[in-house]
């Protein structure tokens, strides 16, 4: 049976790559995905590709947070009493774990490339949190699919390309290797849009669309696959130019979101960097 199903597919594809959306899966038991499978596996990551904080945080924070004191694998095998947020980042470094995110990955490519290009640099990440946990207000740049495995949790959403929750400078810095974490103001609260998802449905997140996670009473693990395509690549490189354009004191335009172009800049942007004039970008 694949992970996801024809009508699941067609939601998918009149969505993507714009719109927030849910979808239902098939992936609530897998003997790669229960919490001590997932210790093993925290254990076999390198520490680089592992993270784990304290999980009653403000949605808005300054810097990384905290820790809780306990070890990768103690973390997760007493995630519902641990009080923590962890991540488990490039899961496709472990052959049967990349397996997984390749066959899941493949149910969805011809939907992905009719629309942004050949799906480049697949990536996956594990996601446990503690009852009530939250991941604070960040974006990230990869187009994702966060398919609920167990528990629950509500994201909101704020409109990903919109300078009002994320300023174009703070897109700029961070493709030029600054944070993902983003400020959060009280206002923004009321225009963002909830999201809720359970064990057997997913969640698909835009390109640095901002977001915050709330997690459910009860602990939850959700697994998250990403790719890049040449439109995002494209949009990260038009930061990039963007950046040197703004350090040389001009305001240039921002970048557009799909299905606008943004190769002029990128290529731009290439260029300079071949000539190693750019400075070090993503």
């Amino acid at each position: 049976m694949p992970v996801f199903g024809p009508s699941a597919r067609a939601l998918f594809a009149r969505n993507y790559p714009e719109t927030p959306h849910t979808l239902p899966h098939n992936l609530t038991e897998h003997s790669l995905l229960t919490l001590d499978a997932l210790a093993e596996l925290g254990a076999a990551l390198p520490e680089s590709s592992t993270e784990y904080n304290r999980g009653d945080l403000p949605i808005g924070v300054d810097g990384k947070p905290g820790g809780t004191g306990l070890s990768i694998q103690d973390t997760i095998r007493k995630i519902a009493t641990s009080n923590s947020w962890a991540v488990l980042k490039n899961i496709e470094q472990v052959p049967a774990y990349r397996d997984l995110l390749m066959s899941l990955l493949a149910e969805i490519q011809a939907e992905i490339e009719t629309k942004t290009g050949a799906m480049l640099r697949p990536q996956g990440f594990v996601f446990i949190s503690s009852p009530n946990a939250v991941t604070p207000y960040h974006f990230d740049p990869e187009h994702n699919i966060l398919l609920q495995l167990k528990g629950s949790k509500v994201m909101t959403q704020f409109p990903a390309g919109n300078a009002r929750f994320a300023p174009d400078t703070v897109h700029e810095s961070y493709h030029s290797g600054g944070a993902r974490e983003l400020e959060w103001r009280d206002d923004f609260a009321a225009e963002g849009t909830e999201l809720a998802i359970k064990a057997g449905e997913a969640l698909f997140v835009p390109v640095m669309a901002p977001h915050f996670v709330r997690n459910g009473p009860d602990s939850s693990i959700s697994l998250s696959i990403t790719w890049r395509s040449d439109w995002s690549f494209e949009e990260a490189d038009a930061r990039g130019l963007n950046r040197i354009l703004r350090n040389r004191g001009l305001a240039p335009a921002s970048t557009s979101r799909w299905p606008g172009s943004n190769k002029a800049k990128a290529y731009t942007f290439r260029a300079l960097r071949k000539l190693r004039l750019t400075g070090q970008a993503r």
